[in-house]
């Protein structure tokens, strides 16, 4: 399907499309519960929806949906919030871009969009029955990439993308910004430092780098000692830096510290200058080497305390990262798997104990950089699961 042309943010017509089914063909019988009351309030009891939860039907709203008209109660703020950036294997949204939830869920034909609706809510914003006939069409173009915003009772906003940053820094109680996500029209591809561990094969993998893509898009560094700002400045800017300690096993010439210590030293160098709006991500790993000292000097350098991704087999740990970054949905409790310090503890054990080096982590993190894909360009939609 080709890709939907650009269009200027600021001028959305105002009339109403409406998609394969509508709410407003046919008045609302009697209210039930949940998302059927959301109808019913505005076509009977005309309610203003910003005065509904359009996520759950909650009359008990706690602030306003950032992607479309209506409200939202606080227990559905935190879930929008924490399921926001997750993406499965197949390079789509987890989730529902309406409620974050959903078990069936329509995904955009546009090639260009990720994102998911779930059933329950188009046929409770749109019209009953809408979401059959959406599943039933080979190419379905979603809610946010019409060039026309109202579908039913569900309308976009105006500068829907300013909204979702300014919800995200209003609401989150991260201590880090979010960076405005960037229309597909203004994409550029991805530039990348790359320290330690060559990331390029995982990047490439997901669609952001292009098989014999330019050495400009990605520079990978083993040994930093002498690289100073001006090295830095003269190859970049850069869009992602990426660091590791070494696996438990490996040979290396510096201690554990000293990875962390050279990361956050470049971290200063490829950042832009304060103020600036031009979206710039990063992220360190731990192969469960640092000392819990160290994981302390990490936490206090790098503003955050770090998130453990393990890799649950067959019900046990097989191995586990420790990861520090600023990229969107890391912290998600959706996301990982809950891992005890005790049950890492043991695995650095047994790991020192098998005497075999262990693989860099790139499988673990490879998806971690998936919601990029609403910042830089990528070059092919077809994941590959071989890495």
């Amino acid at each position: 399907m080709a890709a939907i042309p650009a269009l200027d943010p600021e001028a959305e017509p105002s009339m109403d499309v409406i998609l394969v089914g509508s709410s407003e063909l046919s008045s609302p019988v009697s209210p039930r519960e949940g998302r059927d009351l959301i109808a019913y309030e505005v076509k009977v009891n005309h309610r203003n929806i910003e005065d509904i939860c359009l996520c759950c039907g909650s009359l008990q709203v706690h602030t306003q949906h950032p992607l479309f008209e209506g409200g939202m109660c606080a227990p559905c703020k935190d879930k929008f919030l924490d399921a926001l950036f997750l993406y499965d294997d197949d390079g789509y949204q987890s989730y529902c871009s309406i409620c974050c939830s959903g078990e069936t869920l329509l995904i955009c034909g546009n090639p260009d969009c990720t994102r998911c609706y779930c059933f329950e809510c188009v046929d409770s914003l749109v019209g009953p029955g809408t979401s059959g006939k959406v599943h039933a069409m080979s190419n379905w173009v979603c809610f946010l990439c019409l060039p026309f915003s109202r579908s039913g009772l569900l309308q976009r906003r105006r500068k829907w993308r300013g909204q979702l940053k300014a919800f995200y820094d209003r609401e989150s109680e991260s201590p880090l910004e979010m960076f405005e996500t960037v229309p597909v029209w203004r994409r550029e591809p991805v530039r990348v430092l790359s320290l330690f561990e060559d990331i390029k094969k995982e990047l490439t993998s997901l669609g952001f780098l292009e098989s014999g893509s330019e050495p400009g898009q990605l520079k990978h560094l083993d040994d930093v000692t002498d690289t100073v700002r001006k090295d830095v400045e003269e190859w970049g800017p850069f869009d992602l830096l990426y660091g590791a300690t070494p696996p438990l096993g490996h040979t290396c010439d510096h201690p554990p510290s000293w990875y962390l210590f050279q990361f956050h030293r470049l971290l200063q160098y490829a950042r832009p200058g304060p103020g600036s709006p031009r979206p710039f991500f990063w992220m360190f790993v731990d192969n469960l080497v640092l000392n819990k000292e160290d994981q302390d000097v990490a936490s206090r350098f790098l503003e955050m305390e770090p998130t453990t991704i393990p890799d649950v087999r067959g019900g046990s740990l097989q191995n586990a990262v420790r990861v520090w970054s600023n990229i969107p949905a890391i912290r998600s409790s959706r996301q990982w798997a809950l891992v005890s310090e005790e049950e890492l503890s043991l695995l650095t054990q047994n790991k020192q104990r098998s005497k075999l080096a262990a693989k860099w982590p790139t499988k673990l993190v490879k998806n971690c950089f998936l919601p990029l894909k609403e910042y830089f360009k990528y070059f092919s939609t077809e994941l590959t699961s071989s890495l």
